[in-house]
């Protein structure tokens, strides 16, 4: 098929390639000149702006944004509104809150215009070979009729459609929240073993319980390539930055009065690796040393 990429950062030129090595022809634009100079080694036909890279599409025509959420994407998605016809179609292979695609997607039905969000996993590899796909949307039929571009790019069995439009955003938000888990338990794990009176390998501990263990899957691998490269991490700081998905997910679960303990707790940690010191810290010290008389550390 032919379709229109638009945004060319990690996520972006990676798929460019998966899409094209799967037979299809992609029209890509980016602000970025480097971006686009990247897309045309690829062999994808390259445009300075997007008018001009929808106007070389065939109808229907197949535009996915592949933006940060916020304003790249709602501007992007507004001004697609106005260029395409009706039946064209519209991919949000972004991270996008599902809230804001549910209001992308009635800008565009408004048009007449087919909107799919897509929660895209795996990566920057996944992105690139079998990635993986949670695709929302109204009308079934048409995606049926796109439905051969994710067989092609997504791992075998690594692509769902999931009905309403929202739904596949927030499939992609839960799997986030999940994910924010999943991390922080085994950086605690990890933690535990840095300070126990053992010594261990951390690169050797990750890769034997890669292989076979409960716990064993793609970020435990990611846990033995990290720590291949630097085994006691002392080349980073410890600062957790988040995507806001984690945040979303906690906001929904809250909504729905839903229990989510681990994946609150593991976004706390977040915001709290952001931080050299907390005045939650300060003030817990000070009432331990006001009713026990317990040590406080000067800041000297």
């Amino acid at each position: 098929m032919k379709l229109a990429m638009i945004g060319l950062g990690k996520m972006g030129i990676n798929l460019t390639e998966n899409l094209i090595r799967n037979g299809n022809k992609v029209v890509a634009f980016d602000l970025s000149d480097g971006a686009r100079n990247d897309a045309s080694t690829l062999g994808a036909s390259v445009k300075d702006n997007l008018s001009d890279a929808i106007k070389t599409l065939d109808a229907p025509r197949i535009v996915w944004v592949m933006l940060p959420a916020g304003e790249a994407t709602n501007s992007t998605i507004d001004t697609l509104s106005e260029m395409l016809d009706p039946d064209d179609i519209v991919i949000d292979g972004g991270n996008s809150y599902y809230q804001d695609s549910l209001r992308h997607n009635e800008i565009l039905k408004a048009q007449k215009i087919k909107f799919f969000d897509v929660g895209t996993s795996g990566g920057m590899s996944g992105a690139n070979r079998d990635g993986n796909f949670m695709i929302g949307g109204d009308d079934e039929k048409t995606f049926e009729y796109i439905e051969p571009i994710f067989k092609g790019i997504a791992q075998t069995d690594g692509y769902l459609y999931t009905g309403r439009a929202g739904s596949g955003h927030y499939l992609k938000m839960v799997h986030n929240g999940i994910e924010y888990g999943m991390m922080q338990a085994i950086a605690e794990g990890f933690d535990v073993l840095e300070h126990s009176q053992f010594d261990y390998d951390n690169e050797a501990v990750a890769k034997v319980w890669e292989h076979g263990s409960v716990i064993r899957g793609w970020l435990m691998e990611l846990t033995q390539s990290a720590f291949s490269k630097d085994p006691k991490l002392d080349e980073i700081k410890g600062v957790m930055h988040s995507s806001g998905e984690g945040k979303w997910t906690l906001e929904e679960a809250l909504k729905l009065q839903v229990p989510t303990p681990v994946i609150a707790a593991s976004l706390m940690m977040r915001y709290r690796s952001l931080e050299d010191d907390t005045f939650t810290g300060k003030v817990v010290a000070a009432l331990r040393n006001e009713f026990g008389g317990h040590d406080v550390e000067s800041k000297k």
